[in-house]
């Protein structure tokens, strides 16, 4: 095993020692600061994770496939569509397996949902509405400092496209190396979203600004909603991303016409709700087969399910909750990197391959794009094909 990372007296030093320590099943953490030599050192490598900046990513996963190596990378896949196309026809090209970290397609529990609730049992109908967010609190954006004396010299920064440690330490707010929120948080979800309708936008429309942060290149909040043409007909799709308040926290849901998913990878939080035009004994054979349980209410609480009188705005009183039976219990990192594994030694396909990842990028990159002409884009089939 070996490591490369530019940060010297903190990331290299730290991760290289963790990596010591499987030294007794004869691998240890060789530690590098350029890429390239380690690339080039290196002999008995199956396969490289590149956890870089976005604007690395497509040059680091080039390198390592053109050098035989499997790659997992993290998302965003690129911070530029040219960068994430020419990554799909380096893995093309190479016949090596690239894997991008959209990992809610490895989680057991929406793996759960997307077989059962969605693709086998119907359970929501058919869906005409997702809403999703990801909020965060003001305390976990402020700017990431760096323990005194451990700053990387000058002449390392430029070499590497950094201005300074200000900017090392903080690229995901600036243009031409991350995305800003929406890439950083909101291609984790909004990748659900193509992935459950089994479909790819056909528009976006997007709000957004340097609206708290302004200091700052990237938008702090964005706004955005897209437009999906699937079998079934139109769905509207909203998205936020805040950067000054962690209300709810990030979550999906998907609303159809018999029903609603709310999940979020967050500690299990997930349910499953049952319109109240529909009769439990529709949903009962699922319960039995164990892929819904059914949350028990107060009496009260189902008044109007017994018949009580409401007023017509009050159509969701009688709503039933049921639960997701699948729980995860280990980082929420670990079954993407184990289906990569597995697919290295033949056991599994990705489940999120380059072509996927591609498709997320286009989704994803656009809404930055639509908040800077403020306006409605369409997106054309062929911006999803390489």
């Amino acid at each position: 095993m070996a490591v490369c990372d530019i940060w010297e007296q903190v990331n290299l030093r730290k991760v290289s020692r963790r990596l010591d320590a499987y030294k007794a099943y004869g691998h240890k953490g060789t530690p590098y600061v350029d890429y390239k030599e380690l690339l080039d050192t290196e002999k008995d490598l199956d396969a490289v994770i590149v956890a870089t900046p976005d604007f690395w990513h497509a040059e680091h996963t080039i390198a390592a496939l053109e050098k035989g190596y499997h790659v997992y990378c993290e998302k965003e896949m690129s911070n530029t569509i040219e960068g994430a196309r020419r990554m799909v026809e380096a893995a093309r090209k190479t016949g090596k397996l690239l894997q991008i970290g959209h990992q809610r397609r490895s989680n057991p529990r929406y793996l759960h949902c997307y077989d059962k609730y969605i693709r086998e049992a119907h359970l929501l109908g058919r869906i005409t509405t997702i809403n999703g967010q990801w909020n965060r609190s003001r305390a976990s954006c402020e700017d990431l400092g760096w323990p005194d004396g451990s700053e990387i010299d000058q002449a390392t920064l430029n070499k590497y496209g950094f201005k300074d440690m200000h900017q090392f330490r903080n690229w995901r707010w600036f243009k031409g190396l991350g995305g800003g929120p929406i890439v950083d948080l909101g291609s984790h979800q909004i990748d659900i979203y193509s992935w459950f309708l089994d479909a790819q936008p056909t528009s976006v429309i997007a709000s957004g600004g340097i609206d708290y942060w302004k200091d700052r290149e990237w938008y702090d909040s964005v706004m955005a909603v897209y437009e999906y043409q699937t079998k079934e007909g139109t769905v509207r799709a909203f998205y936020q991303t805040l950067t000054t308040n962690s209300a709810n926290g990030y979550y999906e849901t998907f609303m159809g016409d018999q029903g609603t998913l709310l999940i979020s990878e967050s500690a299990n939080r997930g349910s499953v709700y049952r319109e109240n035009w529909v009769t439990e004994e529709q949903w009962q054979p699922w319960v039995d087969k164990g892929y819904l349980v059914k949350v028990e209410k107060a009496a009260a609480a189902d008044a109007a399910a017994d018949g009580a009188v409401l007023d017509v705005r009050e159509g969701t009183v009688s709503v039933a909750e049921y639960s997701i039976p699948v729980t995860m219990e280990v980082p929420y990192h670990q079954p993407h990197l184990v289906n990569f594994f597995d697919a290295i030694r033949g056991k599994a396909k990705l489940n999120c391959p380059a072509e996927i990842g591609y498709e997320t990028a286009v989704t994803v990159l656009k809404v930055n794009e639509a908040v800077e002409k403020a306006q409605r884009l369409e997106f054309k089939p062929e911006e999803f094909n390489v």
